[in-house]
């Protein structure tokens, strides 16, 4: 089949209701949390970090999950210098989960972190998690960011060992994001699906597709939350005040998923 030529814009507009604005953080008065998480491949800050920075604090998140954190040489202060352009913290992972990493904002109170490695396949990348357990108020979340394989085999084995890793985390309530590697019709996004809610799927926001900047056609990344969390918006922040169409093709080779959630007090 003949492909498509690409876009002349990056994302055609969405329409309201997904175009109204999600919620800003806040803590209610019966101790839940309103946050805004923001999941995001930042191809280890080869390309235009100053746009990087500036799509992700536009966006106001409490927590960025990572993926393709720089992993390497002096991987800590990139990503420190890249948490302080952005108006947060870092938190965990990077070169410690083989890319994955959490940024959080001074909301988030720390319970504990944990990297995690993944088993090695020879010949195939490591792969890892970053997890955290964090309180916003009287609400309290366990956090997984993770980029599962390529290899359609490792990455099924991958998504079973991401759903014991979060209920080790033992908190009532939990949200997932990553670089799935993978179509919502694929066998793991499936799995993840089943036991999670797809945040695109139950409350649609912006835009939908997160690769490629330059054409986006496919939806590879998402965020996940656990059964009582509720879900306000949830999609690419596309039209989002301060996100550009120019920073969104400039930061790096994937589109970020944002989502505005409430969260029971524990």
């Amino acid at each position: 089949m003949k492909a498509n030529p690409a876009p002349d814009i990056l994302i055609t507009m969405p329409t309201s209701p997904a175009a109204s604005p999600l919620p800003n953080s806040r803590t209610e008065s019966d101790g839940s949390a309103v946050i805004r998480v923001l999941s995001y491949n930042i191809r280890s800050m080869r390309d235009d970090t100053a746009a990087l920075a500036r799509v992700i604090a536009a966006c106001e998140p409490d927590l960025v999950l990572v993926q393709e954190a720089p992993r390497f040489f002096r991987w800590r202060k990139k990503l420190a210098r890249l948490a302080a352009a952005s108006g947060l913290v870092l938190l965990s992972g990077g070169g410690t989960a083989s890319g994955p990493a959490l940024l959080c904002s001074l909301r988030a109170t720390v319970e504990r972190t944990e990297d995690v490695l993944l088993p090695l396949t020879p010949g195939l990348h490591r792969r890892g998690f970053a997890t955290a357990v964090v309180r916003f108020g009287g609400a309290r979340l366990g956090v997984l960011s993770c980029h599962l394989s390529l290899q359609k085999d490792e990455r099924q084995e991958q998504g079973g060992m991401l759903l014991d890793r979060l209920a080790a985390l033992d908190t009532p309530y939990a949200v997932v994001g990553g670089d799935l590697n993978e179509r919502p019709d694929g066998r793991t996004f499936g799995r993840l699906a089943a036991e999670l809610r797809d945040g695109w799927a139950a409350a649609p926001w912006g835009g939908e597709h997160t690769s490629t900047p330059s054409r986006p056609h496919q939806r590879i990344d998402a965020l996940f939350a656990t059964a009582g969390v509720e879900i306000l918006g949830c999609g690419v922040p596309v039209g989002h005040p301060g996100v550009t169409e120019a920073d969104l093709r400039a930061a790096t080779d994937h589109l970020p998923v944002l989502a505005a959630l409430r969260i029971p007090a524990a």
